[in-house]
């Protein structure tokens, strides 16, 4: 580093009276017009340049990529729990830009299914949805079935369990079959959902596998687990089917019981058999995919596919999935629409059975 003194300028001024035009010439006005212009065309080309880049890179560059995810129903449900799960996975991982998630509220799921239609085409754009949603388009007429729409994944599955108030004269669920089948009515059973949702399936398949009439069971449905469990301990009703996990904290306090669940396998928490375990032929699980619109690229579909395919390799989504209580049950491709197929068929079937659809 040179010393401070080295730093210092002398500067010579003339006096006033002996400065020259050859010192401070006059300007040119032409010449400084040509100049800001060119400068204003290079700084304008610049700009072009910059946005364009920018465009690009949204556009094309996968990990920069913004999305939009519907879930078709409110805050903190099933479905809103696994989209933003798997949306937060992709992004803490860059594999891919934020995510734009919309609840899309009606219907059980049928409006969201209908703009999702609508959208034909929109490369950008995903929907969470599952069995619920299977059942609410046929319960309410709706044209936008899965069949129209373009299958991406499936991502979990989730049991469901049948549940009593902790003084229920049902200690099993032989005592609760052989009531159920001596007087059909009699037994109110209720469920986290409407007509058409997994809540409402679940026990209408149960009857029809021992031998009773569905349409003579007696359903409540509840506006999901909160106003089933108040049901439950209030016994308005006499049995409650739904999914387990918001129920952890009753079972464990003992206020209620669970006298079976639906899987091929036990629950690890839960101390209650299956239903094959009862001898009851009986296998029944809800589960979510992923769809997007109809009409897209198949280009976009493996896009699609590779993301939510990686998505499921990370360990935040592993985490995600024991902290829910999911079983993994993932599938793309042909798998995932020969699933959709079936469960269209099984769920119509049901319905028609019931006069429901």
């Amino acid at each position: 580093m040179l010393p401070r003194t080295a730093g210092v300028t002398t500067v010579t001024r003339r006096p006033p009276e002996t400065r020259t035009t050859e010192d401070h010439p006059m300007p040119d006005p032409r010449r400084s017009r040509s100049s800001l212009i060119a400068a204003l065309g290079a700084a304008l080309a610049l700009l072009l340049l910059v946005t364009g880049c920018g465009v690009t890179r949204g556009g094309d560059d996968p990990d920069n990529r913004r999305l939009r995810m519907m879930i078709p129903n409110s805050a903190g449900g099933g479905y809103d729990l696994t989209g933003r799960a798997a949306a937060k996975a992709m992004e803490d991982n860059d594999l891919t830009g934020r995510f734009e998630i919309t609840n899309v509220l009606g219907a059980s799921g049928t409006v969201a299914m209908q703009r999702l239609l609508n959208e034909e085409g929109a490369d950008d754009l995903v929907m969470v949805m599952g069995l619920g949603v299977v059942g609410a388009v046929y319960t309410n007429g709706s044209d936008a079935t899965t069949q129209e729409m373009t299958p991406i994944a499936r991502l979990v599955e989730e049991q469901e369990g049948i549940l009593v108030p902790a003084d229920s004269p049902f200690e099993t669920v032989d005592d609760l079959v052989e009531a159920w089948k001596a007087d059909p009515s009699a037994v109110v059973v209720g469920g986290g959902s409407s007509n058409g949702g997994p809540d409402h399936l679940f026990p209408m398949q149960l009857a029809d596998t021992i031998g009773i009439d569905p349409n003579d069971v007696t359903y409540v449905p509840y506006d999901g687990g909160g106003p089933l469990t108040s049901a439950l301990l209030g016994e308005k009703i006499d049995v409650g089917f739904s999914g387990l996990g918001e129920f952890e904290g009753q079972i464990a306090e003992g206020k209620l019981r669970v006298l079976a669940v639906s899987g091929e396998e036990r629950l690890d928490g839960i101390d209650a058999p299956t239903l094959t375990e009862s001898d009851i032929d009986l296998v029944f699980t809800n589960w979510r995919g992923v769809l997007a619109p109809p009409g897209i690229s198949e280009e976009q579909v493996d896009y699609l596919t590779d993301l939510f395919t990686e998505m499921h390799d990370t360990e935040e989504w592993k985490d995600a999935m024991e902290a829910n209580g999911w079983e993994d049950n993932f599938a793309t491709g042909a798998e995932f629409e020969e699933f959709l197929r079936e469960q269209d068929t099984r769920v119509a079937d049901t319905l028609t059975e019931l006069g429901l659809s």
